[in-house]
């Protein structure tokens, strides 16, 4: 015990299933696509080491004594575990596959039918949000919390969602399956982040505490109430990296209309240059 904090380690083998699964496709992949495009330089050191960075971050969040605390003590350790999961590892793995790795995943009929539809922006934010916010219903929360299982289907659950949730903003092959332009993905990055933000002022200005089964130590001198509002506190992080990936996006539909413009303003020139050289034929002619 630390300050009242349970420091017992969790064992799950489902959730160290999933990663050391997920862990050998993407080792399978770099191989695949080594043996198949040796002249592909795309995947560069970077790439792999976000991958297994992601990875240690949610074996660290999902597989350590922080699990057993965000389940049954502190609800504001729990919010930290899916703010990390969400804005930062997911964002990672996904920076890790370049479009050499993922192709594969389109080629066949099937799965490119599958992988359209759910990183179709409407959908995968449906996904995303919708199993968020089933997730922390009170009653399913409370569930999730006296069983240790179900609490890790929900952070698994959350985590995979929030990988295409990020799709449309950032997937590798986004503009080979579903095409948007800039303006569409600054609302979808404003539009998306807002049912969870909503969510997020609830548990800070409710002044009530709506999750009553976690056992805060004595020590911490702690609320309910408080540690809920830390967790919501937590949970407005993503909506500022909305706005952090909107300014970008902004800047590059700025440069997008300046090229285009650029482009018109050269074909009126070379449009007004050619009516000139006519109009000099024709007057030579006449004469």
């Amino acid at each position: 015990m630390l300050a009242g904090l349970t420091l017992s380690w969790p064992w799950h083998p489902g959730t160290i299933i999933i990663l050391l699964l997920m862990s050998l496709l993407y080792v399978l992949s770099l191989r695949r696509a080594r043996l198949r495009h040796p002249e592909d330089t795309s995947v560069k050191a970077i790439h792999i080491g976000a991958f297994f960075l992601a990875i240690l971050l949610a074996a660290s969040l999902l597989l350590t004594p922080i699990d057993t605390i965000g389940r049954t003590q502190l609800f504001s350790v729990h919010m930290m575990q899916a703010v990390v999961l969400t804005t930062l590892c997911a964002p990672l793995i996904l920076f890790a596959l370049p479009a050499v790795l993922l192709r594969p995943l389109i080629e066949l009929p099937l799965l490119h039918t599958v992988v359209r539809l759910l990183t179709m922006p409407l959908v995968a934010s449906i996904i995303f949000n919708g199993s968020f916010l089933f997730w922390h219903a009170p009653k399913v929360f409370e569930l999730a919390q006296q069983n240790a299982t179900l609490y890790q289907v929900e952070m698994l659950n959350i985590f995979l969602a929030s990988l295409l949730n990020w799709w449309p903003l950032i997937g590798s092959l986004r503009e080979e399956i579903s095409r948007m332009t800039y303006p569409v993905q600054m609302l979808y990055a404003f539009f998306d982040g807002q049912p969870v933000d909503i969510f997020a002022f609830v548990l800070v200005f409710s002044g009530v505490a709506i999750y009553r089964l976690y056992a805060i130590p004595p020590q911490l001198h702690l609320t309910a109430f408080a540690d809920q509002a830390v967790a919501g506190a937590f949970l407005l992080i993503p909506g500022l990296v909305d706005l952090v990936v909107m300014s970008p996006l902004f800047f590059r539909w700025l440069g997008q209309i300046e090229d285009r413009t650029r482009v018109a303003d050269q074909q009126r020139e070379e449009e007004y240059e050619e009516e000139e050289y006519e109009e000099e034929e024709e007057e030579e002619a006449s004469k």
